[in-house]
């Protein structure tokens, strides 16, 4: 019987959808499930995009430019002058999705066992992204006791070795919240040039900043024009997840130039995708806006709620629409499937994505889970509640 390559079987499966076939069991028995597990917002993707699509002019879909629509590019380049990034449409590569920014990235700039420092916990589709590019993930562990900051320069030299090329941060961070500050990505920076690394800066979330703090992108770290690749998406931007839509930025010509190699052989992005992400870029700032005050209720009202039910820790997200929250289990992988499975509250329950799926070191965040506030306030109001009486008869419960 022929064999599934080493790669196919390192390949891990998504911690975020293995649950799946668990809820949609609970579906088929009435029980309605709140999804606090993924990254999908419930917010309305912008007019404008949706009306690029129906109103397309188009006679014939046809490939577009292998590094995006010309006109797509320039306009992405104009618009990240309102944060002081100055780039032009050649330092674009448009792609299918962040994800496809990643991997493409990863094989431009990394050899076969070269590694990267990644703080943990992370987005889980780091893993896979490495795995494809044959890359290896060193994890620098960042704990919920300081609600994630970013690990000292002291740590981060600890795991540096000849195999080091590159740092990847994710800010706002996804699975965290974490909103790394300007001061800490100047202390980033001292490393990246001190070893010569690559800074991989994924920076999708970067509207979702709270409470007055702002997002300083690594595009705008001094002397690191060379070394800085700036990854990002409309997916969570505009509400536009299924648009498979996303780009890499980067001043180093040679990864420009490498990356097009890449891009040349999946031959293009998605052209309705470009379409309505092209449109999307005249969003206005109203819809912004409104994001933004239904997400700072959402996280007040999630931070304040879960914080009242004993044995629960939920640090203040300062940015994206996630958390990490500590609870009161045994084993997050047992409580997830537990709650779906065995259990429901007025026909209801809640699917939770365990936060050991976010780190790379094995045996942490057992008693963690992620949790995407991307519900409206009456859902979370009842996915919370129904997560209070869980705890309160999970086997695995702990002190």
């Amino acid at each position: 019987m022929p064999q599934i390559s080493d790669k196919g079987l390192a390949m891990p499966s998504s911690p975020i959808r293995k649950l799946v076939p668990y809820s949609e069991a609970a579906k088929s028995r009435g029980v309605k499930v709140y999804h606090l597990n993924i990254g999908q917002p419930d917010i309305k993707t912008p007019e404008l995009a949706l009306n690029a699509i129906k109103n397309i002019k188009e006679s014939v879909i046809e490939y577009s430019h292998s590094a995006g629509n010309v006109s797509y590019r320039k306009k992405l380049a104009e618009s990240y002058k309102k944060f002081d990034i100055n780039v032009n449409c050649e330092e674009i590569i448009v792609t299918n999705g962040g994800s496809e920014a990643i991997t493409i990235s990863f094989m431009s700039t990394l050899n076969i066992g070269d590694e990267v420092i990644i703080p943990e916990p992370f987005y889980a589709n780091y893993n896979g992204f490495a795995i494809q590019s044959g890359v290896v993930i060193k994890p620098i562990t960042s704990s919920i006791a300081n609600d994630f900051a970013l690990p000292s320069i002291e740590e981060f030299e600890k795991i540096i070795t000849p195999k080091t090329k590159g740092i990847v941060i994710c800010n706002p961070n996804n699975p965290t919240g974490y909103l790394y500050s300007k001061e800490e990505l100047f202390r980033l920076a001292e490393i990246v040039k001190k070893y010569d690394l690559y800074l991989y800066s994924d920076e999708v979330y970067r509207e979702f900043c709270y409470d007055g703090h702002t997002h300083f992108s690594a595009m705008n770290l001094p002397g690191l024009e060379q070394n800085v690749i700036m990854l990002d998406s409309v997916s969570k931007r505009y509400s536009m997840c299924g648009a498979r839509v996303g780009w890499l930025i980067t001043k180093n010509k040679e990864v420009i130039k490498t990356a097009m190699k890449f891009a040349q052989a999946r031959l293009c992005p998605p052209s309705f995708g470009q379409i309505a992400a092209e449109a999307a870029i005249d969003t206005p700032a109203e819809y912004f806006k409104e994001v933004y005050d239904e997400y700072i209720l959402r996280r007040n009202f999630m931070v304040s709620e879960l914080n009242k039910i004993p044995g629960v820790y939920c640090p203040n997200p300062k940015g994206a629409f996630y958390t990490v929250v500590k609870l009161p289990i045994d084993d997050a992988d047992r409580f997830s499937q537990w709650i779906l499975e065995d259990f429901e509250y007025n026909k209801q329950t809640v699917m939770v994505a365990p936060a050991t799926g976010f780190y790379n070191t094995k045996g942490l965040g057992k008693n963690e889970v992620r949790i995407a506030y991307v519900l409206k306030i009456e859902d979370l109001r009842n996915a919370i509640e129904t997560l209070k009486h869980a705890l309160e008869v999970y086997p695995g419960r702990t002190k």
